[in-house]
């Protein structure tokens, strides 16, 4: 393969790509503008990530360039293409921190309302290694961790609430466009989506409003990817 080549976490249908990481490099490459050829990869897949020295996606490979991590690839993207529009404006600090947040906080919010999602749509070569690392993780079951749905989708909003401040402001995080800060949420969402998880905001509430706004963008990017059911947008 020539020119960019990208590695994302599948599921048992090779199209279903629905990895958070994943989908915040797919729309730092859009907003970069740089075409960008995807490859199917599985957890049990490890030796295909052999040449990238560790074992997780997402991998990009830019020419004799390898680069894992979201965060490491926009930095990297940002430093490799600076004639193309920029990911952060300027200081990252601030990026970073949302990036740090949606990891460390709104993440495992998230895992306890969809979990059994998640194991539903993964190759069933995976789902020993996910339920064995994830029950470790979690010190439950799958079950057990995410019982009670209606209850965490409720914590789930307390989470969020500081997005809906924001987006009452402006339609976007980074401000009057989106960059990389937009992308880091959408990722999240997206994921949320593909998997088939419950809607994550008040249908007429700014945080909706600019999840509409993301799937239109790049001509309807993040929209036009396969999804497990009925699409939850």
């Amino acid at each position: 393969m020539t020119g960019l080549v990208l590695y994302e976490l599948a599921g048992a249908d090779p199209a279903l790509r629905f990895s958070p990481y994943c989908w915040r490099t797919r729309l730092a490459l859009a907003k970069k503008a740089l075409p960008v050829t995807t490859v199917p990869w599985r957890y049990h897949e490890r030796e295909a990530l052999a040449f990238s020295g560790q074992e997780r996606v997402p991998v990009l490979v830019d020419g004799a360039t390898i680069v894992a991590d979201s965060w490491a690839i926009a930095d990297y993207l940002e430093q490799r293409y600076p004639e193309r529009p920029s990911l952060f404006r300027g200081e990252p600090g601030p990026v970073r921190f949302l990036n740090s947040w949606a990891d460390s906080t709104l993440h495992p919010a998230l895992l306890r309302v969809v979990v059994l999602d998640i194991f539903a749509v993964i190759d069933p070569g995976d789902r020993a290694y996910f339920r064995a690392s994830r029950e470790r993780r979690f010190a439950a079951t799958l079950e057990a961790h995410s019982a009670d749905r209606a209850a965490h989708l409720a914590a789930l909003k307390a989470v969020l609430t500081p997005l809906e401040a924001v987006l009452a402001q402006q339609p976007y995080l980074a401000g009057a466009d989106p960059a990389y800060a937009d992308y880091v949420l959408a990722g999240t969402f997206q994921w949320i989506r593909c998997i088939g998880g419950p809607p994550l905001a008040a249908p007429d509430g700014p945080v909706a409003g600019w999840w509409q706004r993301m799937l239109d963008s790049f001509d309807g990017l993040l929209r036009r990817a396969p999804v497990r059911g009925e699409r939850a947008a």
